[in-house]
């Protein structure tokens, strides 16, 4: 783990403030909690100047409060750096991350779609993963989301 380490060091030496929030989860397994406001420095700086140049997916989560965001990056030796932010829920929004990963613009729409976070710079488009018909304000993956009357309200649509 050695790498991991290293990796670990450098980031800590670039963003002292996340000292202790970075863990070394096993082999080519790196965590790091990021705040809401560092997310855009840490994350530039982790594809810029770390060989984290792949982004496999974007996880979201409701943690009842705030939801989760976890961007997981990967290198061509195989680490991968998973990092987490917690997107305030009273105001959820993002800044798309489509400028470095093209691809990512299908995640985005799902974290939309799904958590009804908004992505700051993310261009329209389709909906994605839901139908058309999918009623607006309607988040399937937020917790307190209750489906009764979903086939009506996809009707009149």
């Amino acid at each position: 783990m050695i790498k991991e380490e290293e990796i670990k060091q450098e980031i800590i030496k670039n963003f002292s403030y996340l000292d202790g929030k970075i863990r070394v989860q096993r082999v080519r397994r790196i965590f790091v909690d990021v705040p809401y406001e560092n997310f855009d420095e840490v994350f530039k700086h982790l594809i810029k100047n770390t060989g984290f140049e792949m982004l496999c997916t974007i996880t979201g989560l409701d943690e009842g409060a705030t939801f989760g965001l976890i961007y997981h990056l990967a290198r061509k030796d195989g680490i991968v750096l998973n990092l987490k932010i917690n997107v305030p829920k009273a105001n959820p929004i993002i800044k798309t991350v489509i400028n470095y990963f093209p691809g990512a613009i299908m995640y985005e729409r799902e974290i939309v779609d799904l958590f009804g976070i908004k992505v700051e710079g993310l261009p329209s488009g389709a909906r994605y993963p839901l139908p058309d018909n999918w009623p607006i304000d309607e988040y399937p993956l937020r917790k307190d989301w209750k489906p009764e009357n979903l086939n009506q309200k996809m009707e009149k649509k």
